[in-house]
C-alpha cells in the first residue's frame, strides 16, 4: 500500500479512535500526574465524535474530510488539547485539499502540516515536553526514509518507532507549556501525556497501511 484514498484517511482516523479508547486509563493516569487528569475523556469524546460523523458523511475529497474532522474535534473537544488536535487537522486538510488520493509525499505534507498547526496554535517548540516531542522525530524520520525511497508501510513504521522514542525523551524535559509548566522542575521523570496521544496517531497509521 503507497496510496492511500478518502476510505483510508476515515478508517485511520477510526484506529486512532480505537487506540484512544483502548488507552483511555493511561492517557488519563500520565495527565493525572501533570495535568487536570482528563486527557482520556477528552480524546475519546473528540475521536468518537470525529469517527461516527466520518462514517455518515460521503466525500472523497481527503482535504475536506480532515477539514471536517477538525470543525468536529474543535465542537466536541473544546480543551486546550482538543483545540491543538483540531488545529492541527484543519492544517492538514489544507494541506491536501483537492486530492482524493494521497501519496507517501502527500502522507508526509499533511502529517507536516498537522504538526504545524498545533506548533502554530499551542506556540511550543520540540524539546518544551509536549506532544511535539513525538511528532518532530516521526516526521524527520518519515522524510528521510520516503528521500531512501523505502515504501510507505516501512517508512511509517519507521515514523511511529521514532514517535515512540521521542515521546520517551519528554521524560527527561522540563515542561514549559500549560498545567504541567507549574510543575517546573518537577515535571521531570515524568512522560509528557501529549506525547503519548502523538504515539497512538503515529501507531494508528502504522497499523492501518
Amino acid at each position: 500500500m503507497n496510496t492511500l484514498n478518502g476510505t483510508d484517511i476515515i478508517a485511520i482516523i477510526d484506529v486512532i479512535k480505537d487506540n484512544v479508547v483502548t488507552n483511555r486509563d493511561r492517557l488519563t493516569q500520565l495527565d493525572s500526574s501533570l495535568g487536570d487528569g482528563d486527557l482520556g475523556i477528552t480524546m475519546c469524546r473528540g475521536f468518537e465524535a470525529v469517527s461516527a460523523t466520518l462514517q455518515e458523511i460521503e466525500e472523497k475529497d481527503i482535504g475536506k474530510i480532515l477539514m471536517k474532522a477538525g470543525m468536529v474535534f474543535a465542537q466536541t473537544a473544546p480543551s486546550t488539547m482538543g483545540t491543538l488536535i483540531a488545529s492541527g487537522l484543519m492544517k492538514a486538510g489544507k494541506a491536501v485539499s483537492g486530492k482524493e488520493m494521497v501519496t507517501s509525499s502527500d502522507i508526509f505534507d499533511l502529517l507536516e502540516a498537522f504538526t504545524g498547526g498545533i506548533q502554530a496554535r499551542g506556540k511550543a517548540v520540540p524539546g518544551d515536553k509536549t506532544i511535539l516531542d513525538a511528532l518532530t522525530p516521526a516526521l524527520e524520520t518519515l522524510k528521510k526514509a520516503i528521500e531512501e525511497g523505502k515504501t510507505l508501510n516501512i517508512a511509517i513504521s519507521e515514523a511511529y518507532a521514532a514517535a515512540v522514542t521521542g515521546a520517551e525523551t519528554t521524560k527527561d524535559m522540563i515542561a514549559k507549556h500549560g498545567r504541567p509548566a507549574y510543575y517546573g522542575d518537577k515535571s521531570v521523570g515524568k512522560k509528557d501525556p501529549g506525547a503519548e496521544v502523538g504515539i497512538l496517531i503515529l501507531k494508528a497509521f502504522a497499523e492501518y497501511i
